[in-house]
């Protein structure tokens, strides 16, 4: 021990006095520890090691990293084929509103039948993760995805369209939170920002790998060879899936929702579910989802629409900016992600490494939506409509570990069901009132200003009510007060 005689006197900081950093990480390699001041206002000081330097990490039984690493890769394709599913859609709408002899109203409405039981579904199977593993949740949904593309295949009309696309939607409402309640299985917290990441770029991937084959297919084969061709890959994963796919030791003992698993910290608490959700940090993050979901729902029914109408771009062109798109996405969730996983480990705390980066990411893509319109030069509109559909894909992956510092593992998977119920409600409305807004506009290209307008204001005030209402720490702490904790994924309270 050593004897700091020119210390000041011990006196604990007010809030105000620590500031918006108050809730930072302890460092990891040691700090130091005022114990008692010594007469003539002496302060003894100790040097405490890390804990990271006196217990080496141990995995729980049953771990192996190479199933982890498995189990990965077979979730980052389960997410490509999903956002493939959703793709075909738009980048078949063309032939099939000239088949079908619809307009863009009447194909907003099938595009928004998608959404019509996702919101529930996710739901439902979230409670139901509870009791039923993730193995045969995700084999479940795929052979359902294989299934949903048959109707229209048999019967090609709008009714079995439509029934097709209720299905799929019902099959894929719960897939984004599954998969990625299946991922932290195999992830402990600390190890969860690249692995989030990967799975959430799996949706860039989906459209940067599918949009030029399906537009392939279509071209070249027709539009049902691209829905044959979905449906023949949904199956191949899941019987893939049932020799590979396995269920993760961490959180193990919350399948029967017996309480929280033991977290870094200790063992977690039970709270109510309503509490969690009415928290500012569940709503800051399912807005953030909501903002980002809006420009992707527009994305997967209308982009494509609106560069033949409005571009004159013929299908190369159209696939060659959707995979623009997804290929930006994707860096930025490969970078962005782990950055925010660095500052957080640099000391900044969880509401600005993470909630504060996903709310200015969905403003920045509604400022760029709401100039897309503006944009004379089409080099300048197409760098716009790149910034304005791939910068909220950060919010995605963000959105979950946010969410995830309030929740104890035996409740994630429900509360992640209900925030993804929550943040994609806009693909049940974006693509029918754009269908509507474009349709009665004077002209295309006006009807597609003033959709571009609406989604941009949707998209600022997301991305602004999430940087102001993200505080897991402040929650953490409000949950605790009354007798629960939600701090089994991220430490300790004062840790998010």
């Amino acid at each position: 021990m050593t004897i700091d005689r020119n210390a000041p006197p011990f006196r604990r900081a007010t809030d105000d006095e620590r500031g918006p950093g108050a809730d930072r990480i302890p460092r990891r390699r040691g700090h130091r520890s005022r114990i008692g001041t010594s007469r003539g206002g002496c302060m003894a000081t100790i040097r405490t090691p890390s804990p990271a330097t006196t217990a080496p990490e141990v995995n729980p039984p049953g771990y192996s990293r190479r199933r982890a690493l498995a189990v990965l890769v077979m979730i980052v394709f389960f997410m490509i084929i999903n956002f493939g599913d959703k793709a075909v859609l738009g980048l078949a709408a063309v032939p099939i509103m000239n088949e079908f002899r619809i307009d863009r109203s009447m194909f907003g409405l099938i595009a928004s039948s998608f959404y019509l039981l996702y919101s529930i579904a996710g739901i439902v199977v979230g409670f139901v993760s509870a009791r039923v593993s993730s193995r045969l949740l995700l084999f479940s949904m795929a052979m359902m995805w294989t299934v949903a593309q048959i109707p229209v295949l048999l019967v090609a009309t709008v009714p079995a369209l439509v029934a097709g696309r209720v299905l799929l939607g019902a099959a894929e409402g719960p897939a984004t939170p599954m998969s990625m309640h299946a991922l932290y299985k195999w992830f402990p917290a600390h190890k969860r920002g690249l692995p989030s990441a990967l799975q959430i770029s799996g949706a860039a991937l989906g459209v940067l790998i599918a949009a030029p084959v399906l537009t392939w297919l279509i071209s070249d084969h027709g539009w049902r060879a691209a829905f044959i061709a979905l449906a023949v890959v949904s199956g191949l994963w899941g019987i893939a899936w049932l020799a590979i796919g396995k269920d993760g030791p961490f959180d193990r003992d919350t399948r029967h929702g017996h309480g929280a698993a033991a977290g870094p910290s200790g063992a977690a608490g039970n709270p109510k579910i309503w509490k969690i959700l009415v928290s500012g940090t569940f709503l800051g993050s399912a807005a953030s989802a909501f903002g980002g979901h809006w420009a992707m729902a527009v994305n997967s029914a209308w982009l494509p629409e609106y560069l033949h109408s409005t571009m004159q771009f013929g299908p190369a062109d159209v696939a060659g900016v959707i995979s623009a798109i997804s290929g930006t996405s994707l860096v930025l969730l490969l970078t962005i992600s782990p950055l925010s996983d660095l500052l957080l480990r640099r000391g900044l705390s969880v509401r600005w490494a993470h909630g504060a980066l996903q709310g200015v990411a969905v403003t920045i893509a509604g400022l760029a939506m709401v100039l897309v319109p503006l944009a004379d030069a089409s080099a300048i509109r197409l760098v716009l409509i790149v910034i304005a559909f791939s910068g909220s894909a950060v919010a995605f992956p963000l959105h979950y570990m946010t969410a995830a510092a309030v929740v104890p593992p035996a409740k994630r998977g429900a509360v992640f069901g209900i925030l993804a119920a929550t943040g994609t409600l806009p693909g049940l409305v974006a693509p029918y009132l754009t269908g509507r807004i474009v349709d009665g506009g004077a002209t295309v290209v006006a009807g597609y200003g003033t959709a571009f307008t609406l989604a941009a204001v949707v998209m600022i005030a997301c991305g602004v009510y999430a940087i102001a209402a993200i505080r897991p720490a402040h929650d953490a702490r409000r949950l605790t007060r009354v007798g629960t904790t939600g701090t089994a994924d991220d430490a300790t309270a004062g840790a998010v």
